[in-house]
């Protein structure tokens, strides 16, 4: 009956061995991440404590059974298959019982540790001593202890130990017996350690909130929010500071941690900083564990700078930078929503531009040119009212849409804008005499969609310019076209017949170092009768006749030659940008002829740099397509005008650009107003953080230099350097200057 019974207890310890070991696999796993559970060491102390008895079960069994041996051997084998040392102290005799993972743990033998008793406490590292002071205090006191701290092993390794220790006290309160568990916890530090510098270091705002109150956020978090340290924030409402909306959305979609349906939800939204400011940040939420509770992570950062851009590019697409009018883009939205959705009503178009500006502009400049357009778009919009739109369409063309109004009244506020311009403008204590021409279509007689309103509000104009500061309705009777234009198309499509074309060239110089970097061809027409005609004239005549195609092949030609010409004559391999129009990206047979064009002159590919504007963005899918194409064969692609049109950002950083131009019409106002000025550094600013060159064109003045060198533009171009010249003279520029120029 007593061999039964001790058998009895002999199996039921070793099946309780076996528990623990499941038990502490299930606490190695556990090591990672928030903290061990304390059930685990409760289980791991009754087991600690029931060491001894089960020893003496096993040794009054003695040698009475075979069982005894196989069973003992058991508990060695449970022993030593731990990850863990157990470390059981009778203080009364003395005994000291290690098991045998104390070896693996610190690298030394269990002989030594039998040997030397204080052997665990001489290899601790120094700054951890006082761990083990505090530890050596309370457990006299009989409180069990868990402790972390590190030891050196005989080859230099640091170890982190987690150690829970169990003290016993007898009835006089003295400490008579001592057990401990130990782990290596080393793996689980290391990645707590890399985790919180992580966290820690991030730019990124990383907080988490449970119960309502925030519990935990990173420097970068607090700093943005304005706080000299983080227990300004910690235990507070997130409601203090952020929306009421985006707090219930928050616990609508991400729910408690056991919810099957939680989710991953992010939102943009404006944050209150501590000092009352609003700020824009970008946020995602997920629900977690955090210290056993249900919270949530939140993860942000701070877009108020992008916010502005984006706003900024807005504010470009659809207003005129200059006058501050809507723009052309704006115009035809408004006047499409007029024609679509207003069927019952008759909007009237209004087209015109100013009489002599373009004499005033050449002989007085750009800047008493754009004063004087600024006081013409104020003019036009006091003229209206409110009884219609005024855009600006570009240059000194400006567009009217007047809704729901019949020809009288169309006829009365086309003599107010006359007599609006009747009087002088007055610019630095000089007076100029602007006068203008007013086209007029009416919906839906003039036409029954906007580009056929616009088109012929465009004829009446010229044939009121015909008669001379005037207005004119449009009517089927008129030709279409004034006489000049008339002209100026028939003798476009005979101009490159009879060689009547030529290519200018502008080179293009580092900001940094002075070198020459690039050259831009420039088409100019010497008609025989009108003598050289302005680009600004001929070309939308080219592209609204289709004309631009065949002429945009021939430019791509000639500059390609002439590149290669001075490749043999040894001039320096730097590219040459070829303007290129939306109409010859609609041309099915482009990429082929730009690769036959290069194939055939032989030149390379890395030499060659289209231009584009930013309207190519209205078919992104297509010329997506053909940007693609036209990089893998080399080329090297610029956006051309950039800020005078609209691109989508998330668009234009899809597309394989290489370059961004800032158009001039922004240069050449940096020394007068402070609002282009941060235009432009907010477009410098955009591509560099889009790995763009940026390039300035329309530099005129040391004034501007300056501003874009400070500002980190890289390139530039402008009559300050050099005004576009003819081959043979550019070739002598470039002989004078081939080792750049000074700034």
């Amino acid at each position: 009956m007593e061999m039964k019974l001790a058998n009895f207890r002999i199996k039921w310890m070793v099946i309780i061995c076996l528990l623990v070991f499941s038990e502490l696999l299930d606490l190695i796993v556990s090591f990672n991440f928030p903290s061990i559970k304390l059930f685990h060491f409760t289980t791991i102390a009754v087991i600690v404590c029931a060491i001894p008895f089960l020893l003496v079960t096993l040794k009054e069994m003695g040698k009475k059974s075979l069982e005894y041996e196989k069973n003992e051997q058991k508990l060695k084998n449970i022993y030593d298959s731990l990850d863990v040392a157990i470390w059981s102290h009778d203080l009364k005799t003395n005994q000291l019982f290690i098991t045998q993972g104390i070896e693996k743990l610190y690298g030394v033998s269990l002989e030594d540790f039998y040997h030397d008793h204080a052997l665990w406490k001489k290899v601790i590292f120094s700054d951890d001593l006082p761990i083990i002071s505090e530890r050596e205090h309370k457990i006299a006191l009989g409180e069990t202890v868990t402790s972390e701290y590190r030891i050196i092993r005989p080859n230099g390794e640091v170890r982190w130990i987690y150690d829970r220790g169990f003290p016993t006290l007898d009835s006089k309160g003295n400490f008579v017996y001592f057990s401990s568990v130990l782990f290596d916890i080393t793996d689980r530090k290391e990645s707590e350690d890399r985790y919180r510098s992580l966290v820690e270091m991030s730019p990124d705002i990383i907080a988490v909130v449970s119960e309502e109150k925030i519990e935990y956020i990173n420097e970068a978090g607090w700093r943005l929010m304005g706080a000299a340290y983080p227990e300004e924030l910690i235990g507070k409402s997130p409601l203090n500071y952020v929306p009421n909306n985006i707090i219930r959305t928050i616990r609508r979609r991400v729910g408690s941690y056991d919810n099957p349906i939680q989710e991953r939800v992010s939102f943009e939204f404006q944050v209150k900083r501590l000092d009352g400011e609003l700020i824009d940040v970008e946020m995602a939420s997920t629900p977690i564990l955090f210290e056993g509770r249900f919270a949530v992570q939140i993860v942000g950062r701070d877009i108020t700078e992008r916010k502005r851009a984006e706003q900024t590019i807005k504010t470009m697409a659809y207003y005129d930078a200059l006058t501050g009018l809507p723009n052309r883009n704006s115009f035809k939205a408004h006047l499409t929503e007029a024609v679509t959705n207003h069927q019952h009503q008759k909007p009237a178009v209004l087209f015109l531009d100013l009489d002599r500006f373009k004499i005033i502009n050449d002989t007085k400049g750009h800047s008493i040119g754009d004063i004087i357009l600024q006081m013409a778009a104020a003019r036009l919009q006091g003229a209206v009212q409110q009884n219609g739109i005024v855009s600006r369409q570009g240059g000194d063309e400006f567009i009217i849409l007047l809704e729901d109004i019949d020809k009288e009244q169309v006829t009365y506020i086309a003599e107010k804008i006359l007599n609006a311009f009747s009087k002088p403008f007055c610019v630095n204590n000089q007076e100029f005499f602007v006068s203008t021409s007013i086209g007029i279509s009416l919906y839906p007689e003039d036409g029954a969609d906007e580009e056929s309103l616009i088109k012929n509000a465009d004829t009446a104009m010229y044939k009121a310019k015909e008669r001379g500061n005037n207005f004119q309705f449009y009517s089927s009777s008129l030709n279409g076209i004034s006489v000049r234009k008339m002209e100026l198309e028939n003798g476009l499509r005979k101009a490159l017949e009879f060689n009547q074309l030529m290519l200018y060239y502008q080179p293009q110089f580092s900001l940094t170092t002075g070198e020459i970097v690039g050259m831009e061809a420039l088409i100019r027409w010497d008609h025989p009768e009108y003598g050289f005609v302005s680009p600004s004239e001929f070309i939308p005549l080219a592209e609204e006749t289709g004309l631009i195609v065949p002429i945009g092949k021939w430019v791509l030609r000639e500059a390609c030659r002439q590149r290669k010409d001075w490749s043999k004559a040894g001039i320096a391999d730097f590219p040459i940008a070829v303007n290129v129009s939306v109409r010859q990206f609609e041309d099915d047979h482009f990429i082929e002829y730009t690769a036959a064009v290069l194939e055939e002159i032989g030149l390379d590919a890395g030499l060659l740099e289209l231009e584009i504007t930013e309207s190519i963005m209205q078919n992104l899918q297509r010329s997506s397509y053909i940007l693609h194409q036209l990089e893998r064969m080399g080329v090297l692609l610029s956006i051309d005008d950039f800020g005078t049109g609209y691109s989508s950002l998330s668009y234009l950083n899809r597309l394989p650009i290489h370059k961004i131009k800032i158009d001039k019409s922004f240069v050449q106002d940096v020394p007068f107003l402070v609002s282009q000025e941060m235009l432009v550094k907010t477009i410098i600013d955009m591509g560099l953080n889009l790995n763009y060159i940026v390039i300035a064109e329309g530099i005129e003045t040391g004034h501007q230099l300056e501003f874009l060198r400070q500002n980190d533009c890289a390139v530039g171009q402008g009559y300050l350097f050099s005004k576009p010249l003819p081959a043979d003279e550019i070739e002598m520029y470039l002989e004078r200057n081939k080792s750049g120029i000074r700034f």
